[in-house]
């Protein structure tokens, strides 16, 4: 954490303040020098006055010195950049459940994979994040619309059931659909949340057309999305070697890295490639800090009034030791 700004910086004019303590000390000390120096009985001197202790005579003043340093940048109000968990937002989680995620190149195959990594995704999102579920093959299903409740999304992962066909633009077409519909209802006065979709593919769009500017397709979509402010982080998982057996026939079905990088710049998202299931959850880890937190300028004031206090404690105590008496 590293100290960014002030909010009440005019509390600095209190240096003015020290400074002038500071030279009223310097002042002190100087005219008692000249007072003792004025006392022509220095034999009386030498038992009257308390032993000399040089340097050490000055702690508790410069203690109290930098305590009262200490609280003034209290009191200035610094701030400091830090990571507070989001308690708005709202998040389309939108997997892909074709057949082509039957193949086994990421153990033990890619849709057991991709459920494994979704949950722990779902399980760790923070509370304050609304998030919903999509599948889609041939078409796009709301399993769970937004919510802050992980059960139904966690329970709805592990019931995902496979199909033919990829319609990706359908997919990213419901998500926004939900996102539209829940931000009316919860909208306010501080207006919808800010919404994000993680899309998890393997393969190309098949549906309605191969072509991914078609009306319903997956860039199409994507542009939607970016006219709605919705970014699109898309997942990019499989490997170049995946293959599938559909109707007796072996299919190769290799991961479509290029659609989904150009699907999270249109959107204006991050982009992912995940070859293995640990990939995946790693991917999905990073997504989680990027979604359920936030930085923000928060107050850091609290160690500086700590150490301040602690430093003004310890002047009062080098005061009644070295001294016999407080400042």
């Amino acid at each position: 954490m590293s100290m960014s700004g002030f909010t009440a910086p005019w509390w600095f004019l209190l240096l003015l303040a020290v400074a002038a303590v500071i030279a009223g000390y310097v002042i002190a000390q100087r005219l008692r020098q000249r007072r003792t120096m004025r006392f022509t009985n220095l034999e009386l001197l030498e038992k009257v006055a308390p032993k000399g202790q040089g340097w050490q005579r000055h702690v508790p003043a410069a203690l109290l010195v930098v305590s009262l340093l200490l609280l003034t940048v209290a009191l200035a109000g610094p701030t400091a950049e830090q990571k507070v968990p989001r308690n708005r937002a709202t998040v389309m989680l939108v997997i892909d459940v074709s057949l082509s995620m039957e193949a086994v190149d990421i153990q033990p195959n890619r849709i057991t994979a991709a459920q494994g990594a979704a949950k722990s995704f779902a399980e760790g999102l923070t509370p304050g994040v609304n998030l919903g579920l999509i599948s889609f093959a041939g078409t796009a299903t709301v399993l769970v619309p937004p919510t802050t409740e992980r059960t139904g999304v966690v329970r709805a992962i592990d019931n995902l059931k496979l199909a033919q066909s990829t319609a990706t633009g359908e997919g990213i077409f419901a998500a926004l659909q939900s996102i539209e519909g829940f931000s009316a209802v919860v909208g306010g006065a501080e207006g919808p949340p800010p919404a994000r979709i993680v899309l998890m593919t393997d393969g190309k769009q098949t549906v309605p057309t191969q072509d991914p500017f078609d009306p319903r397709g997956a860039y199409t979509a994507a542009q939607a999305a970016k006219q709605k402010q919705v970014p699109i982080s898309t997942i990019s998982f499989g490997t170049q070697h995946g293959v599938v057996d559909i109707e007796g026939e072996a299919q190769e079905v290799p991961a479509d890295d290029e659609a989904m990088e150009e699907i999270a710049r249109i959107a204006g998202g991050d982009f992912y490639k995940a070859a293995s299931a640990d990939e995946l959850r790693k991917v999905y880890a990073d997504l989680g800090e990027q979604i359920g937190y936030e930085t923000k300028q928060a107050d850091a004031s609290r160690p500086w009034v700590l150490l301040g206090t602690l430093v003004l404690f310890l002047a009062a105590a080098a005061s009644l030791v070295l001294g016999q008496r407080l400042p």
